[in-house]
């Protein structure tokens, strides 16, 4: 039997499942589909545990392909990581490709463009569910926060122009770089153009939609509580109700620790924090980050920003390995948002807010089948937004029997464990990344 940790919160945070968190987009989004408690025992090909990008990848799908599927989410649709991230679009994995190239050799890297590049596309197909919704606005800017990273960046720019023909990626100087972004702090990086931003709570509410014009039967506030075998197939069971599958997913991210404790060795949860301004004067907005780019810095713990529709400054900043968020989530991002921006520090802040993001030793997905009809899907690493929805898609797509090249992609990634097993995979891990935290500032 496989349990969760807990029914009524959810993650490190601890939060309530029964709303949103108090994020902008949560402020902002519209209604989703008709999410009904699982009340009742029922029956269907496949449940999904879990309506974030991943799982209602999966769902969709699964009902594309014709068969039933029952998704339950903890708390409402979108609710987890997929609902409440940086929005930011990035175009690849969280490891460059030489970093691929290197570790996993030039043939696998290049598949692993290539599936990349089909999950960009793809995330254009599901904008497109409702295209006014997910305010996408494209451009993406890697911002080098140290002089030394510069010639990095270039040299990892001309590679991808000369070994995967890649022509939206372009070397950036200082000048330019502060001609893009209003902040001392930057000192050269790159412009992706097929990158972008975008609204992520409206685009998993799109997917839901679709999901549930296609068949798929979607249970909000019906958190996962066992799931057991049954016969040849297994019981997924909530507080009021129960599935009874031949499959199941499992794709909740950072909030499914305790529930499969073979993946728990395998991905970490970590908080993330974001806050938004008020909105800023148009002129203002446009001078922060010319031509309504998103950006992210080259830190270790990331800076990301970007301003959205309304002309409030999204910023994240900032991270926590312990189990609670800091009491005070606005005033936790303000200094790094002031360092980036000293010229907002008279701007109030409306909206901040955390999540829960789970996060692998190599930065990798992980896919497993835990037991036959029992699978794991998770492990973004903070780079969900293009890839969950598609490599979700693609889990759902092979157990509808139709595998595909991110499927064989998938299953060929490595997948280490955290070092020092279940006792002591959360200290040794939280030393590590507090010293690479520590590391940005030298």
């Amino acid at each position: 039997m496989f349990s969760s940790r807990s029914i009524e919160k959810a993650g490190p945070g601890g939060e309530d499942v029964g709303r949103h968190a108090p994020s902008f987009y949560a402020a902002t989004a519209p209604a989703g589909p008709a999410a009904p408690l699982l009340d009742e025992n029922v029956i269907a090909d496949c449940c999904v545990v879990g309506g974030g990008f991943a799982g209602l990848g999966a769902a969709l799908a699964l009902a594309l392909a014709g068969r039933s599927v029952r998704l339950v989410e903890a708390g409402p649709l979108g609710w987890g990581a997929s609902g409440r991230n940086g929005g930011q679009v990035h175009i690849g994995w969280n490891q460059d490709q030489p970093w691929l190239e290197r570790k996993l050799g030039r043939v696998t890297a290049h598949a692993l463009w290539d599936v990349a590049l089909q999950a960009r596309a793809n995330l254009d197909t599901l904008i497109a569910l409702d295209p006014e919704a997910c305010d996408f606005r494209p451009g993406h800017v890697h911002a080098d926060h140290k002089p030394r990273f510069v010639a990095h960046s270039h040299a990892w720019v001309r590679h991808m122009r000369q070994e995967y023909a890649y022509p939206h990626l372009r070397a950036v100087d200082r000048d330019e770089m502060r001609a893009l972004v209003d902040s001392p702090g930057f000192f050269g990086g790159s412009v992706d153009d097929l990158g972008g931003h975008l609204h992520p709570l409206k685009l998993a509410l799109g997917m839901a939609g679709e999901a549930v014009r296609l068949g798929a039967k979607v249970h909000a506030h019906s958190p996962c509580t066992t799931i057991t075998r049954d016969g040849d197939g297994w019981r997924v069971s909530t507080p009021q109700g129960s599935v009874r599958a031949g499959q199941v997913v499992v794709a909740a991210g950072g909030y499914a620790t305790g529930l499969l404790p073979q993946v728990d060795a395998h991905v970490l949860p970590i908080n993330n924090f974001i806050a938004t301004t008020a909105p800023l004067p148009g002129d203002l907005a446009d001078r922060l980050i010319a031509g309504g780019r998103s950006v992210s810095d080259s830190r270790f713990v990331v800076r990301y920003f970007r301003v959205t529709a309304d002309n409030r400054l999204l910023f994240g900043g900032g991270e926590s390995y312990g189990w609670r968020f800091p009491a005070d989530i606005a005033a936790f991002v303000r200094p790094h948002l002031l360092d980036t921006f000293p010229q907002l520090r008279d701007v109030a802040i409306d909206h901040a807010w955390g999540g829960t993001l789970a996060i692998t030793p190599d930065r990798l997905p992980h896919m497993a089948q835990v037991q036959p009809g029992l699978w794991s899907l998770n492990g973004f690493s903070g780079v969900g937004v293009v890839l969950a929805p598609y490599l979700g898609m693609a889990l759902g797509d092979a157990l509808a029997g139709r595998e595909s090249a991110a499927f064989a992609a998938l299953r060929a990634l490595p997948a280490p464990r955290f070092p020092g097993g279940p006792a002591l995979r959360w200290p040794t891990m939280v030393a590590a990344l507090s010293f690479f935290a520590l590391r940005d500032k030298i």
